[in-house]
């Protein structure tokens, strides 16, 4: 299946080298062939821009530039190209050297957009809803001070975990489970999979180990009354709010995806096994 590509989103991360000479090539290659191309670049923070209907958007920077270009487009539901300006990373497969052979390949359907499990995250405070979030890695309840443990009741939809002492507590998603998660201990999951991680950081209690739960489940975090430290939660470490005591945290599955166009050069697998350094040899 071709896919008729009118207009194209350049979403450019300009603190990465290179980044304004690619999107100029990206910009000139496309229109040459009368796509219209309209290029939104950043640093830093900023706000967002105002989405038209595009058919593709293109991510220029790493791994954080595309979490960012997510949220963005999830609400349109637009594939998102990839494109990382250094090497490649666990979700910009496609390096700035490869770009037009991804870009042709999706538009003559030899490679596709597939689907990325996205959370929603609610906080609510005296029975109010006063934040709310879209996650494509995760969602990281801690304590904004250092080495401080926090206290946690976590509820699933029918049943309760109980109280956490711990560094805090990440709910990730597939594609969020080579982020946070899996530095604090947590399983690897094939990113396209339908499933959510529950998973403590540093528990005072060794028994507490990660959970992976259906995507149908619900995640809901009280910050308990005693706390020693202050508390705050970051969505995809990009997206921060302090929390108070008695404030819950609530984490599902949205109902939208992302897409994220794969690279033909290499699987997930590969990309594991060089981003670990798996040598599957003896000194493995």
């Amino acid at each position: 299946m071709k896919f008729n590509i009118k207009s194209v989103l350049v979403i450019a991360n300009l603190s990465k080298p290179h980044a304004e000479r690619i999107t100029e090539e990206i910009r000139d290659y496309l229109e040459q062939q009368g796509i219209e191309v309209v290029a939104f670049g950043f640093r830093g923070k900023t706000a967002d821009p105002e989405l038209d209907h595009y058919d593709l958007a293109i991510s220029l920077g790493g791994d954080g530039t595309v979490l960012y270009s997510s949220r963005i487009v999830c609400a349109r539901e637009i594939p998102i190209l990839p494109v990382n300006l250094g090497d490649f990373g666990f979700i910009t497969e496609v390096t700035q050297d490869e770009w037009r052979d991804a870009f042709e390949r999706y538009r003559n359907g030899q490679i596709e957009a597939g689907p990325r499990l996205l959370i929603d995250v609610s906080v609510e405070r005296n029975g109010r809803k006063i934040a709310a979030y879209i996650g494509l890695n995760d969602a990281v309840v801690s304590a904004a001070g250092i080495s401080k443990i926090v206290k946690l009741t976590v509820r699933l939809r029918e049943a309760s975990l109980g109280r956490y002492r711990a560094d805090g507590m990440i709910v990730a998603t597939p594609t969020g489970s080579t982020a946070y998660s899996a530095a604090a201990g947590g399983p690897i999951l094939y990113p396209e999979m339908d499933a959510l991680i529950l998973n403590p950081i540093c528990p005072f209690t060794l028994s507490h180990r990660p959970i992976v739960l259906p995507p149908d489940e619900v995640v809901t975090m009280s910050v308990d009354d005693d706390q020693r430290t202050s508390v705050m939660m970051t969505v995809d470490g990009q997206s921060e709010l302090q929390l108070e005591p008695g404030d819950r945290i609530t984490v599902r599955t949205a109902s939208r995806k992302a897409y994220i166009i794969r690279s033909n050069k290499r699987t997930f697998y590969e990309v594991l096994r060089s981003k670990l350094n798996w040598s599957g040899g003896p000194d493995a």
